[in-house]
């Protein structure tokens, strides 16, 4: 399994910020614009165990599985979400959105996100992979963040 993690200090509320996750399906879509659909399936209790059917589309190929909530908070100064899934049966992903009110306008996100390659033959793509994708999501949920709060 392979962890990676990156922060930024974003000049937006802890609340626009959050909405980005916790929000509708329009709103997760400024960040993750390849997720088409998120159905709700299921209700957990205080919102861990919460089930969406997800469907992410790249080019033409759209890939539909099923998103778990595995810890979630919701304060007005720190906020959290973590999920669970898992991709086409060969990868086992997790995202975890941890948001911290800096100040009125300012809130630091940091963004940790692993991937447990189920084949035997991936494992060593994914040792090999960096945080680039990592760090160019943190960076576009600063932008629109940023973009919202003007």
């Amino acid at each position: 399994m392979k962890t990676w993690s990156h922060e930024a200090v974003i000049d937006a509320n802890i609340e626009k910020v959050w909405q980005l996750f916790n929000g509708s399906l329009e709103d997760m879509q400024k960040v993750m614009p390849n997720v088409i659909e998120n159905e709700l399936v299921k209700e957990g209790k205080n919102n861990v165990g919460t089930v969406y059917r997800q469907k992410y589309q790249e080019g033409k190929r759209v890939q539909e599985y099923e998103v778990k909530t595995l810890e979630y908070e919701n304060e007005a100064e720190r906020k959290r979400l973590k999920v669970g899934f898992n991709l086409a049966n060969m990868f086992d992903i997790t995202a975890k959105y941890e948001l911290e009110k800096l100040e009125e306008h300012q809130t630091l996100f940091k963004y940790t996100t692993t991937n447990n390659p189920l084949k035997w033959y991936i494992k060593p793509l994914v040792k090999l992979a960096s945080n680039k994708v990592v760090v160019q999501f943190v960076d576009r949920v600063k932008e629109v963040a940023e973009a919202e709060e003007q």
